[in-house]
């Protein structure tokens, strides 16, 4: 399946959300049937439609210090954090082109994800009930959409950099006491996100190539 790719770079939350937007629009009016929008975010918070305040572990005054604002969006899934170390990316797919099943594009989200990791010798691993990637017990990209008019946006954000990892520590990521871990910590060594971004292209490629072709 062919799709725009849109690479924002690091960029502000709600910049990248009116992008979103835009794009959702565009695809809407079949301008194009799928964009892919790829960015990093500077330090949010984010909490989806079944998020809770209370899994926020720091105080108000802390994320104010800290300049973290917290947005409250229509996505699926309950609270996480968006740092520059993560390569985040936001899958734009009209499903009246592809399958109109929010479950299977869940779950191939989640295979672009194992295959990218894969491209470095690592096992990236599901547990059922649990949407996102894991490398054994700790997870390294969470996943949550929206869906209007058969339309997805939001999508993936993959852990690439160690030190943006402390962050996690303020909230409960996805509303659990769960370890996060990332690209650099498996491996052991520094990974440049300008470097990778290529890899998770090539990723969704395959992934939707075979299931919609």
């Amino acid at each position: 399946m062919e799709f725009k790719i849109f690479d924002l770079g690091a960029v502000d939350f709600q910049k990248a959300w009116d992008f979103q937007k835009e794009i959702f629009q565009k695809v809407k009016n079949d301008y194009f049937k799928a964009a892919l929008i790829l960015c990093q975010h500077y330090p949010v918070i984010t909490i989806g439609r079944l998020g809770k305040k209370e899994n926020i572990k720091a105080s108000l005054d802390e994320l104010k210090n800290r300049s973290i604002p917290i947005y409250e969006i229509e996505r699926g899934g309950d609270i996480t954090y968006h740092g520059p170390g993560q390569l985040i990316a936001y899958p734009v797919f009209n499903l009246h082109y592809l399958r109109k099943d929010i479950h299977l594009f869940l779950r191939k989200l989640e295979d672009v994800v194992i295959g990218f990791l894969s491209d470095f010798g690592i096992e990236g691993l599901r547990y059922p009930g649990l949407t996102g990637v894991w490398i054994e017990r700790q997870k390294i990209a969470s996943i949550g959409i929206a869906i209007k008019n058969w339309i997805t946006f939001h999508g993936i954000s993959v852990n690439i950099k160690k030190e943006d990892l402390l962050n996690f520590q303020l909230i409960k990521p996805c509303g659990m006491d769960i370890e996060m871990t990332s690209l650099e910590s498996v491996l052991h060594r520094d990974v440049e996100i300008d470097d990778i971004k290529d890899g998770l292209i090539d990723s969704f490629k395959d992934n939707y190539k075979l299931v919609y072709s």
